[in-house]
């Protein structure tokens, strides 16, 4: 039997690219946007404050990097931070659980994918995405700072675009720490020379934390957030709005 769910989603992602469509159509798309962000902003509006870690799906328990991650959760969840990712395996599971097994808050924001990535079983509270610049918006919206570990395309696509905010003045003084030394050491010698070219500014690279060191990371983290932020408290959800954490 074919998987009807499959084939809708397949069909959502085609008809998403075809450009122009009637107006109707339109606004259906629109309204689900929003029906999107609202889901996200309930959810999640109660689970802060929170660090984001990004990396990729395909590391496995016992690889250094899945062990890497889970020691990250450990110390966001001793910094009193909730950690939150990407919501699905390998690196994600890894900080998650991390912060699950010991005694942090995990949370994570999933995203619907024609391959079923499935929400990882060591968060609290998660929240499932259809589009990718919804769930990209949210991660940075509840976060005080990200760790990037190891990662593929859709890692480097959220470290960028954090980036570009940053160097667009969009959001200041965001501190990203990225691990995994001799995975990112030609992308550190290309941003170096991307300073040279004068295609961003030294003043860029401040901001980014390149270390395999968590006591490190924490330190980088917490002195930016000291300095320039408010760490807001979670929040209580009110009865009356039906909310619930």
């Amino acid at each position: 039997m074919q998987d009807t769910s499959k084939r809708s989603l397949k069909i959502d992602r085609n008809t998403y690219l075809e450009g122009p469509k009637s107006r109707v159509n339109e606004l259906r798309f629109s309204f689900e946007i929003f029906r999107q962000f609202i889901k996200g902003f309930r959810k999640l509006h109660f689970v802060g404050p929170c660090i984001t870690v990004f990396g990729s799906a395909r590391f496995k328990e016992g690889e250094p990097y899945y062990q890497l991650a889970y020691d990250i959760g450990k110390m966001i969840s001793k910094m009193g931070f909730t950690t939150m990712t990407g919501g699905g395996p390998g690196i994600m599971e890894a900080a998650n659980r991390g912060a699950h097994e010991n005694n942090g808050y995990s949370v994570g924001c999933n995203i619907e994918l024609p391959f079923e990535q499935e929400p990882n079983p060591y968060m609290h509270e998660w929240v499932t995405f259809k589009y990718f610049f919804v769930r990209k918006f949210l991660l940075l919206k509840y976060s005080y700072a990200f760790v990037v570990l190891p990662g593929g395309w859709g890692t480097m696509d959220e470290m960028f675009e954090t980036l570009t905010l940053i160097q667009t003045g969009v959001i200041q003084n965001f501190p990203i720490v990225v691990m995994g030394k001799n995975y990112y050491q030609e992308l550190f010698e290309y941003l170096e020379f991307m300073v040279q070219q004068k295609t961003i500014s030294p003043s860029d690279l401040l901001l980014i934390k390149f270390t395999d060191n968590p006591a490190e990371a924490e330190e980088h983290i917490m002195k930016y957030i000291r300095s320039n932020y408010k760490v807001t408290k979670r929040k209580k959800p009110l009865w009356w709005l039906f909310e619930s954490i």
